[in-house]
């Protein structure tokens, strides 16, 4: 599986998802954030594989600028019908190119675009400034609504 739309990074390379498989797990599983991030975001990738490999509720995607894996983001579908984006982190080497950015507007015009539409939604701790902002930016409003201390914010549309 693989999911293209236009985004693409800084540098003009297309940001793409695709499933976590034989060819890429390793290189996905090496992604690591920059140590000020690791109070918010698990390191390395490789938990989050494990997450999704052990449980039904979520789906781990690699994110690929260009043809290099540069970090890991995954979703989920709530019983309401809902679809979330969780678990994104972009390997420090990576970050500030606009990678992030590319591969949350690719997922998320991904998942609105199934069947019925299904609102998409997102949730962030409230210290995390950048992560707040740039969901912000890309056009998720905040609902008011709290989940395990993260603020959850819905899409309303292209940011």
């Amino acid at each position: 599986m693989s999911i293209t739309y236009d985004p693409t990074d800084r540098a003009g390379r297309p940001v793409t998802l695709h499933a976590v498989d034989a060819d890429n797990w390793r290189a996905v599983a090496d992604r690591a954030p920059r140590d000020d991030q690791r109070d918010r975001v698990l390191a390395p990738a490789a938990r989050y594989l494990v997450l999704t490999s052990r449980e039904d509720t979520w789906n781990s995607l690699a994110v690929l600028a260009g043809d290099q894996v540069t970090g890991h983001i995954m979703w989920a579908r709530d019983e309401d019908g809902s679809h979330w984006l969780g678990g994104m982190l972009i390997d420090a080497s990576h970050q500030g190119r606009g990678i992030g950015a590319a591969a949350v507007r690719t997922l998320t015009t991904w998942l609105s675009d199934r069947e019925g539409h299904p609102p998409v939604r997102l949730s962030c701790t409230p210290s995390n400034e950048a992560a707040a902002h740039l969901y912000a930016r890309l056009g998720f409003r905040l609902t008011g609504v709290e989940e395990d201390g993260e603020v959850v914010a819905e899409w309303a549309g292209a940011g």
